[in-house]
């Protein structure tokens, strides 16, 4: 109650109460347009949003702190944790940091495999973003038909992990298993009908007058706002600003596909609704390609002392029995120093900070997480817009609370 009371939106009321035109208000935390615990306190004018501040904090995991108590190879199941629409993405991250420490060289075909499954991991995280932005508006039925595709990319994770969501797939030199026989044929017959899935919705959502005034000329932003308040991802690049870091950054072998970066210059919920949309094709053209080119070889790097070893290996070689017990046992010393690696995630610039002592587990992990970042653009463009309006931007910038409660 104290945190509540010493907000800034409470600081400026007036003494005299006649003379109070505003009403402050709650929204969440329990709320379902808030796309987690995230409660808004909000100073309204009628139906007018004067001010918007958001309070974080209600799921906080404390995963950062814990990632200094485990190996280096125990973190990854962690990261799963911190965006949970999009876990093979901060899997990614994190391992490019690590390796990058440890100077390791990845196969081309393990690189190509990553790059693969973090496109169908932003397809899965897109269509969720999309059914749950359309429900918010109120049309339902485009919720139903994103969860059908999304359960077939669930699938493909399963078949190769083990797992749905919390996928931990891939590991410090490489991937955790031979990808299954089958895995490529049944990637094929998903995107081989996404694009048409794709234009469903389109046909569903962009003629509907409906969803279209509900959007147009909302919660606008400028790109030189965008930039000043640390907003990255589709928002940044729906306000006319042309930076995508798997193009101008590039990393696990994105500089060898050929992919367009979608942009507009409006600023509003429309144009980020629909460089996302643009962003789906995109990625069904990079899994494409994957599938098409992908390199013969190994799929970890040749690092006893750091990858384990394969189960058969370990089974028949006394040397490889030992490597597998010590790394399981004792983990691997990384050198010391620190290193900053970012990837282009499902909702923006994700980016793992880790720091070395030398020793077997981190001495720090801090993960940028763009969902923070862009929930300091809310009052921006919020301010002066209605109530329900709130609830439009609010799933444009597609936030994720496990990333920031992190």
């Amino acid at each position: 109650m104290a945190d509540f009371l010493s907000t800034p939106i409470l600081e400026s009321r007036p003494d005299d109460p006649s003379q109070d035109r505003t009403m402050v208000l709650n929204m969440g935390p329990q709320h379902p347009s808030t796309h987690g615990v995230l409660r808004l306190v909000l100073e309204i004018d009628g139906e007018t949003v004067n001010k918007v501040v958001p309070d974080i904090g209600f799921l906080h995991t404390g995963i950062e702190k814990t990632c200094e108590a485990k190996f280096y190879q125990q973190v990854v199941p962690l990261t799963d944790r911190i965006d949970y629409l999009s876990p093979m993405s901060n899997n990614l991250c994190y391992c490019l940091a690590v390796e990058k420490l440890l100077g390791l060289e990845i196969p081309a075909r393990a690189q190509w495999t990553r790059v693969l499954l973090n496109e169908l991991t932003r397809l899965n995280s897109h269509l969720v973003w999309l059914g749950t932005h359309a429900m918010d508006i109120g049309a339902l039925t485009v919720f139903l038909y994103t969860f059908r595709e999304r359960e077939e990319i669930l699938n493909i994770f399963e078949l190769v992990a083990g797992q749905r969501m919390m996928t931990s797939y891939f590991r410090i030199g490489g991937l955790a298993l031979e990808p299954p026989l089958d895995f490529h044929r049944r990637v094929q017959a998903l995107i081989k009908i996404l694009p048409e899935k794709i234009d469903e919705y389109l046909n569903l959502l962009t003629g509907n007058p409906i969803f279209y005034n509900r959007l147009k000329g909302v919660g606008y932003i400028s790109g030189a706002d965008a930039i000043a308040l640390g907003v990255t991802g589709p928002p940044l690049r729906a306000s006319g600003v042309d930076w995508d870091l798997r193009r101008d950054m590039p990393y696990s072998s994105y500089e060898k596909f050929q992919f367009e970066v979608p942009v507009s210059t409006d600023g509003d919920v429309w144009a980020r609704y629909l460089v996302r949309l643009k962003e789906m094709r995109e990625s069904v053209k990079i899994c494409q390609q994957a599938l098409d080119g992908m390199p013969e070889g190994p799929i970890k790097a040749n690092a006893p002392k750091v990858v384990l070893p394969d189960r058969e290996q370990m089974k028949t070689q006394m040397e490889s029995l030992i490597y597998h017990f010590k790394i399981v046992t004792e983990g691997f010393a990384v050198p010391a120093g620190e290193v900053y690696q970012a990837i282009e995630s499902p909702r923006g610039e994700m980016g793992y900070y880790v720091v070395s002592d030398g020793t077997a587990k981190p001495y720090r992990v801090h993960m940028r997480n763009p969902s923070f970042a862009t929930l300091q653009a809310l009052q921006t463009m919020c301010q002066g817009r209605m109530l329900a309006d709130v609830v439009a931007v609010i799933g444009s910038i597609d936030i994720v609370l496990g990333e920031i409660d992190r």
